[in-house]
């Protein structure tokens, strides 16, 4: 049975006809076309599909999208402002922390979330705040200096 269902999606309000129990996942990738955030396992294991509900990381494999109604969700795709990139997506290029790139979606949208809990977390709380976000080939510690970098760009203050 088809149901609509609105939410906000980048920062634009969408509505979407749906067929019952798909992912919150599909219909990023299928109906909406923001192809930015991965399908990894589909069991919300490898963090490859995290996206921002509400200001917190969630794995969108896992998510039904009749429990995003009326949510606010932030993909890869809505973290620049036009041609200027959000600060995380910055330092994990100036720092180099990808590799082959699948993960990096999701590694950042993760970085995101946990930033926006934690402003200012030590080394420790980044690992453990990233434990869950799987990278095959093995990129680490770059992820974890660039969200140190990260961190300190969101954290600037302008001074009078």
């Amino acid at each position: 049975m088809k149901q609509s269902v609105s939410f906000k999606l980048n920062n634009q309000n969408v509505s979407v006809e749906v067929n019952g129990d798909e992912s919150l996942l599909t219909i990023i990738r299928t109906y909406l076309d923001k192809t930015g955030t991965k399908f990894g396992c589909g069991l919300g294991d490898c963090g490859a599909c995290t996206v921002l509900i509400d200001n917190e990381a969630a794995r969108s494999c896992m998510i039904l999208i009749e429990d995003v109604a009326n949510k606010e969700i932030i993909t890869i795709e809505g973290l620049a402002t036009g041609e200027i990139l959000h600060p995380i997506q910055k330092a994990f290029i100036t720092l180099d922390a990808l590799q082959c790139g699948f993960c990096t979606p999701g590694m950042i949208m993760n970085a995101l979330g946990l930033l926006i809990k934690n402003p200012t977390p030590t080394r420790n709380e980044i690992i453990n705040g990233m434990e869950d976000n799987l990278c095959r080939c093995g990129s680490y510690n770059r992820i974890v200096e660039a969200i140190e970098m990260a961190a300190k760009e969101m954290n600037k203050k302008v001074k009078i």
